[in-house]
């Protein structure tokens, strides 16, 4: 168990870091460019590593092992966190040295969180843990540390300075460096018979591949897709544009926090819900109530009502990551899981890019609310097409295997 536990230490502590950066970087990007439009383009940038490395983080990891890159990774991405603040006090921070130091931690933090996913069933196994239980303890525990992130973010912004967050996240890279250093557990092998071999490039084209072979588990990364195109902006685009025209960094941390916390909580039931109401329900649950929390959340309700629904977002939004990790490992060998699991990162932080740029430039054109409501429409319309596909039903065939 004491691997396992580590592992998670190391998880909590990154994604701390993860979630203060998740607030501070646009918020200083805001601070400096005063464009939601130029903002958000500071943002898109930031995710070009993303885009040319992540089939390449996957190789990193099934070639080199995942417990060693997700340490290298880490520690790469605390480095770069720090240099914000330490640039800014010897020269200045500009949006370009920005841009720059923002790509290079982009290079390294998808990776570590790779790492620590590919890594789960290793640590599970000598734990005596299900893969339901472990993904659901994986993600709350993910979950939680973005409860915690925006609110030190939030308090360390409003009490002292955007670098004071940049700092914290620093720290909280070192300590998840430590943690991952300290685990001591053998890496299953287990190779794909459909593997090709070749170059990198064919090497890393193995996890793209493996999604059109296992229809299934493509289908389930649309959904992923789908809210990594539609819902991610409006956590970071629209919803700090909107705290920061009413100057409350406070509520924008408490708002996502709100949802964090109650996604740990969900998270957490992950095992239950499989075992009620199986995997396929589980989908439809958590896309369809996304789609619905977000409509009443786009009339930008008072905040009582705004942080309520938000919490109810965070509920349906739990279970999500639980049963994408779940699939991932049921359904993919030990070998190819680092390959799938970068397409999953680069999902959630190459996706959004030309929704990021637009969603900006309509901030800027029309405002908030008719933005964030065109969003939620779109949100409800693609939901409804997802969750009536008939493929859905094949998620019941994996539910035994473990």
């Amino acid at each position: 168990m004491r691997q396992f536990v580590l592992a998670q230490i190391a998880n909590f502590a990154s994604v701390v870091g993860g979630a203060i950066t998740f607030i501070a970087l646009p918020w200083l990007s805001l601070v400096i460019t005063k464009s939601s439009t130029a903002s958000a383009l500071v943002i898109a940038f930031t995710a070009i590593p993303v885009i040319l490395l992540s089939p390449f983080m996957g190789s990193i990891i099934d070639k080199f092992g995942r417990r060693r890159s997700a340490i290298w990774f880490e520690l790469g991405q605390g480095i770069s966190v720090a240099a914000v603040p330490l640039l800014n006090n010897a020269v200045g921070i500009t949006v370009v040295s920005l841009v720059v130091l923002s790509v290079i931690k982009n290079a390294f933090g998808p990776g570590s969180q790779t790492a620590r996913k590919s890594l789960v069933p290793d640590v599970a196994e000598k734990a005596g843990l299900s893969l339901d239980r472990a993904n659901s303890i994986h993600e709350s525990v993910f979950a939680a540390g973005f409860a915690v992130g925006p609110a030190i973010a939030a308090f360390l912004i409003g009490g002292f300075d955007v670098y004071a967050a940049f700092w914290a996240a620093g720290v909280a890279a070192l300590v998840s460096t430590v943690a991952m250093a300290l685990i001591r557990v053998t890496e299953r092998q287990e190779h794909d018979p459909n593997e090709e071999k070749g170059n990198v490039f064919v090497f890393a084209l193995q996890g793209i591949k493996t999604l059109g072979r296992i229809r299934v588990l493509g289908l389930v990364f649309a959904g992923f897709l789908m809210l990594s195109v539609v819902y991610i902006p409006t956590e970071m685009v629209v919803l700090p544009r909107y705290f920061n025209e009413i100057h409350d960094p406070r509520g924008l941390g408490i708002l996502i926090t709100t949802m964090a916390g109650m996604s740990m909580v969900t998270s957490l039931a992950f095992e239950w819900l499989h075992k009620r109401i199986g995997y396929a329900n589980i989908l439809r649950l958590a896309i369809g109530g996304v789609a619905i929390a977000m409509l009443p959340m786009s009339f930008l309700p008072p905040q009582w009502l705004m942080i309520t629904l938000g919490a109810v977002l965070g509920a349906v939004w739990g279970p999500i990551s639980p049963l994408l990790n779940t699939v991932i490992q049921k359904l993919v060998a030990a070998n190819l899981r680092g390959r799938v699991f970068a397409l999953e990162m680069m999902m959630w932080n190459v996706a959004p890019l030309t929704s990021f740029i637009v969603v900006g430039i309509c901030l800027d054109s029309f405002g908030v609310r008719p933005v964030y409501l065109a969003l939620a429409l779109l949100m409800l319309g693609a939901a409804a097409l997802l969750l009536t596909r008939p493929l859905l039903k094949d998620l019941k065939a994996i539910e035994g295997k473990t």
